[in-house]
């Protein structure tokens, strides 16, 4: 599919087939929100201020949600594009619970979830940063919709949740932030 098509045929989509995804699905969706495109600058593939790169990504992962995956919480490692196991079970229920109980959070097989580290850019850019944080999550949240779309899946941006509610079912320190979760699968 053509970046013209999958831009034309974006769409948010709040109804989900409970059939899993795939790794390799799964797998690409990552690196669009966040994967190193070019190994010897770091570089990624959404631009992030002075390369501070800000954004943690979480998988939230129902039974049967991803083939041959556990239902867990899946922190996304970017040097090495793998997954790696926060916390086993599924959260998906308490998470909906705790995004003003949005159920197409547990009717997904699976939820990204994108936090932010600010001090990475605050560090760098003062109070100005928090704003250079949340461009870089909308570039990430464009990228996921977009490689959802060429693969013939389906996502929808929420930012309608309660903070710490989502960190503590997570299982997060406190200086992660969320900021978007994002159901995933195929359209029902």
């Amino acid at each position: 599919m053509s970046l013209e098509e999958a831009i034309s045929r974006r769409r948010s989509v709040r109804d989900f087939s409970l059939e899993p995804i795939s790794q390799s699905q799964l797998s690409q969706i990552l690196w669009a929100a966040q994967g190193i495109t070019e190994t010897r600058l770091k570089s990624r593939a959404i631009p992030s201020a002075g390369a501070t790169y800000s954004l943690e990504i979480f998988v939230a992962c129902g039974r049967n949600g991803i083939e041959e995956i556990s239902a867990g919480i899946y922190h996304y490692n970017v040097a090495d594009h793998s997954l790696s196991l926060h916390h086993e079970g599924d959260v998906r229920l308490d998470l909906a619970r705790a995004a003003l109980d949005e159920a197409m959070i547990y009717q997904s097989p699976v939820d990204i979830i994108i936090c932010a580290l600010y001090q990475r850019t605050t560090r760098h850019y003062g109070d100005r940063g928090e704003r250079y944080v949340h461009i870089e999550v909308g570039h990430a949240g464009q990228n996921i919709y977009l490689e959802a779309t060429a693969l013939g899946l389906a996502t929808v941006a929420i930012g309608a949740f309660h903070d710490e509610p989502v960190r503590e079912v997570l299982r997060l320190d406190k200086q992660y932030k969320p900021l978007y979760i994002m159901p995933l699968g195929r359209p029902a």
